[in-house]
């Protein structure tokens, strides 16, 4: 995901020079970490001090004096909002810290656990009955509840904002010198704020400041925070090689194939494309296999039906020189390939050469069933649901009750855990883990997979946050337990009387469920 930040970033000009895009030595972050971490429990005393001396660390301007005028105060520690508590009366709120158009910040500060270790003189005795306590022990179930709590009360002065302002992207809870958490909501329309870029990286740790592109990442949050929507770059990607597959489509048809036949090769190619940049294939071996046919195209056909048997069945392909697994969704039961000319296979190569880790799923069903469609082809990239329209329906009706029902369990678990009833505490995620595994969505007229997508994307948002919370209570195998009982494209289903849509809607959901296994697991095998 950070590559494909930066990736972004870097085509959309956003970063222009070493001035807008500078420097910290890791000394310097090494410095403001060890100061940071040695304090705790004193969220009044050191909130404004650490974010101050964290913009200078991102080498951004601090927070500003706060004006009488709201309005005015787009950047400031303590922003003053009023909230409508639905009865005709209003509270005042303040938020630590606010940035107009990029985030609210909700800060806390916990302590430490006690080492617990050496006898005490009565003197450190009472030293130690005097410590500040914070907000909460870390590492306990009292201080993720807290941190849970933090995360609810930032939404609630998200809502209280003035209209005029604009939701900001971000959510950010910070447990001063010890972590920030991100929540992003791209669309700004009301969505749920869920963690960034996914839930088991959401929270940076001190320490983490020190590695590779994390203050890159903070960076951008306080300067430029929808360059961080991988969306935003995915977008692009998909609609370039959507062009693609339409141009080799109306290729191919005019060289005489069937409409049908050209649908069903494109699929198995791409499906091809996507499984080498995914690992499920090996690395570049079938971009590389193009390149080698593109000296001889007679023997494409006959080579990449060999290759597509063995993806079928699975077993030794000496194309490779390795075994492949089986790919057993019926995609390549019919191996047949299209003779092609060179011309044509340059279209092939100049497609697999883009990285299929970044296609949106959310648009991209829609644009190859447009692309492998003569009559709707005209149409490609102009016209389709995009996915902010989508989630205005799936969010309220699908994601949002979910949501709800995922944090009274949340709260309910961890109010067991601190009564050191942990066992109790597990079994009330895993219940709601497995309703989540039997959710089932009906789509009666789901095209090209859309709507079905994105449900799917945010139910495994869910779910990576009931693991999440399943290893905060200590429950470490959750992944080799929970193997065989997890969302998966299975819970999805469609309606559709266009055949080709409907396997498009299965490829497209498979993807999306292959991406998100690569991007939170690092493999899909």
């Amino acid at each position: 995901m950070v590559k494909l930040w930066y990736r972004f970033v870097e085509k959309e000009g956003i970063v222009t020079s070493e001035a807008d895009y500078p420097c910290t030595s890791l000394e310097r972050v090494e410095a403001f970490v060890m100061r940071w971490k040695a304090s705790g429990a004193a969220e009044r005393a050191n909130c404004q001090l650490f974010l101050a001396e964290l913009c200078d660390l991102l080498n951004t301007p601090r927070p500003e004096p706060a004006t009488p005028d709201d309005a005015a105060n787009a950047y400031v520690f303590e922003r003053s909002v009023t909230f409508n508590n639905g009865d005709g009366t209003t509270s005042p709120g303040r938020i630590d810290l606010y940035k107009r158009g990029c985030f609210v910040l909700e800060a806390k500060q916990g302590a430490d656990k006690d080492d617990g270790g050496g006898v005490l003189s009565t003197v450190a005795k009472e030293r130690k009955a005097k410590r500040h306590k914070g907000t909460a022990t870390r590492e306990t179930a009292g201080w993720e509840l807290a941190m849970m709590k933090a995360k609810g009360q930032a939404e609630n002065y998200v809502r209280a904002l003035h209209a005029d302002e604009g939701r900001p992207p971000f959510i950010v809870v910070a447990d001063v010198g010890h972590c920030i958490e991100l929540y992003s909501e791209f669309t700004r329309t009301g969505g749920a704020y869920v963690p960034f870029p996914d839930p088991r990286t959401h929270r940076i740790m001190m320490d983490d400041l020190c590695k590779d592109g994390v203050l890159e990442r903070l960076r951008l949050l306080w300067t430029k925070p929808m360059a961080l929507d991988p969306s935003r770059h995915s977008a692009k990607v998909t609609r370039e090689i959507a062009d693609r597959l339409a141009r080799l489509a109306q290729s191919l048809e005019t060289s005489g194939h069937r409409p049908q036949s050209v649908a069903g090769f494109l699929m198995r190619c791409l499906f091809t494309m996507f499984a080498e940049d995914v690992g499920l294939l090996p690395n570049r071996a079938f971009t590389e296999l193009l390149n080698k046919l593109r000296e001889q195209p007679d023997a494409f056909k006959a080579a990449v039906e060999d290759l597509w048997r063995v993806m079928n069945t699975g077993g030794f392909y000496s194309g490779f020189m390795t075994k492949l697994l089986r790919f057993n969704g019926g995609l390549f039961a019919e191996a047949h390939a299209l003779e092609v000319t060179r011309d044509q296979l340059d279209f092939l190569i100049e497609a697999a050469s883009a990285d299929w880790r970044d296609v949106e799923p959310a648009i991209f069903g829609t644009l190859l069933e447009r692309a492998l469609s003569p009559d709707e082809r005209h149409k490609l990239g102009a016209h389709y649901t995009p996915r902010a329209y989508v989630e205005r329906l799936v969010l309220p009706t699908i994601v949002e009750p979910l949501r709800e029902e995922w944090t009274a369990t949340q709260a309910a678990a961890f109010t067991l855990a601190k009564q050191d009833k942990t066992k109790e505490a597990q079994d009330e995620i895993h219940k709601f883990h497995n309703r989540l595994c039997h959710v089932r969505i009906l789509d009666p007229a789901c095209g090209s997979g859309n709507f079905l997508y994105v449900c799917l994307e945010h139910l495994k948002r869910l779910e990576g946050e009931v693991f999440n919370t399943l290893a905060d209570l200590g429950e470490k195998q959750t992944l080799i337990e929970s193997e065989g009982v997890t969302v998966d494209p299975h819970q999805l289903l469609g309606i559709e009387v266009n055949p080709r849509a409907a396997a498009i809607t299965e490829l497209v959901l498979w993807i999306g469920y292959l991406q998100w296994h690569h991007r939170t697991h690092g493999d899909v095998n």
